[in-house]
């Protein structure tokens, strides 16, 4: 089941990280994993197996991007950036280490495709002469109304 759904991410990763970020192999070159025991359900296999893994990416030594697309990335990611610029990512959601290792790796190219994502600048819209001359009318016919209900002073 979760290789069916790993192998489903990584056709839906490929699809949409072509033009922007480099080879799956050209990030696993400045990367760095540690593993250690995951927590939760497992019996035995829990105490002797290290299946956590925490991917450890250093923006500053990704070759492959421009010094643009650093500050970009430190910009947006600043709140998931350690005190020394590391991202961490983690991953302990299977029994397995190579899964895990593999789900570290999407994630990481998820948040390296958000956080190189440059939002289009808004465009100004006026607002229509129609919405305008309604607004006006609304508010005349409220005058009216509030104009009715005072009392008539005949000094």
């Amino acid at each position: 089941m979760a290789k069916i759904i790993l192998l489903s991410l990584l056709n839906e990763i490929k699809a949409t990280f072509v033009d922007m970020l480099p080879d799956q192999s050209e990030i696993l070159k400045v990367v760095g994993f540690k593993t250690s025991r995951s927590g939760g359900k497992g019996g035995q296999n829990v105490n002797k197996v290290s299946s956590k893994v925490e991917l450890i990416f250093n923006i500053d030594d990704a070759y492959f991007f421009s010094e643009d697309e650093k500050q970009r990335l430190k910009e947006k990611l600043a709140a998931r950036l350690d005190s020394e610029g590391l991202l961490h990512v983690v991953s302990q959601e299977d029994r397995s280490q190579l899964l895990n290792k593999q789900r570290t790796i999407f994630k990481l190219m998820a948040i390296l495709k958000a956080g190189l994502e440059v939002q289009k600048a808004r465009k100004a819209t006026k607002i229509p002469r129609a919405v305008k001359e309604k607004r006006l009318a609304n508010k005349a016919q409220l005058s009216q109304k509030k104009e009715g209900r005072r009392k008539l002073n005949f000094d």
